[in-house]
């Protein structure tokens, strides 16, 4: 598992020791990145739900973003993002937050541009995270959901006022992303 672009590409992350934490493979993580580009600058500020290795987040630091949020509710997934974010020497654009999903977004002070949603397989989470984003008011009214979760895990097209922009299949994986619809009003 290692970086696959910006000014961190090609460092090498440090793995789990068994099958308990599922990272997102390098395949996958090339998808997610293909399909956002754009949404993040030297300016975005993005959360990293169910971090496990810290891989999406120090992605999205190495491609320009600001802030990354990383939250985790286990102790060996903390230990690791921890670990993976000292490796890659971005101490001062990460915080690290142990806990659930649903007290994190409660603390978490700041909207985000580009929030990562990857809760363990076969617990159907995603539906519930996004509705917990939307009730905490965490996502910026330009910024995205980005949800990775199995292909037999179907999605509705709207899910908590956000609008399902794009979809990709990966073997057995998908990856969504939702934001709010644009405003007609806006584009006048």
């Amino acid at each position: 598992m290692r970086i696959i672009s910006g000014k961190l590409k090609g460092r090498r992350l440090n793995t789990p020791s068994d099958q308990r934490i599922r990272p997102t493979t390098d395949k996958v993580k090339e998808v997610i990145f293909s399909m956002i580009t754009g949404w993040i600058d030297d300016e975005s500020v993005c959360i990293d739900l169910f971090s496990g290795t810290g891989n999406l987040g120090l992605e999205a630091i190495s491609r320009g973003a600001k802030t990354v949020y990383f939250c985790d509710n286990h102790r060996e997934s903390y230990n690791l993002t921890k670990s993976n974010v000292r490796h890659c020497g971005v101490e001062d654009q990460s915080v690290l937050m142990m806990g659930d999903y649903k007290v994190s977004l409660e603390k978490i002070p700041q909207k985000a541009d580009v929030i990562f949603v990857d809760p363990p397989y076969h617990e159907m989470l995603v539906p519930k995270v996004v509705s917990r984003i939307v009730e905490c008011d965490r996502l910026q009214p330009w910024g995205i959901v980005v949800a990775e979760h199995l292909e037999d895990d179907i999605l509705p097209q709207e899910l908590c006022g956000l609008e399902m922009i794009k979809e990709r299949k990966y073997g057995t994986i998908l990856v969504t992303v939702y934001g709010y619809p644009e405003d007609e009003e806006d584009e006048e």
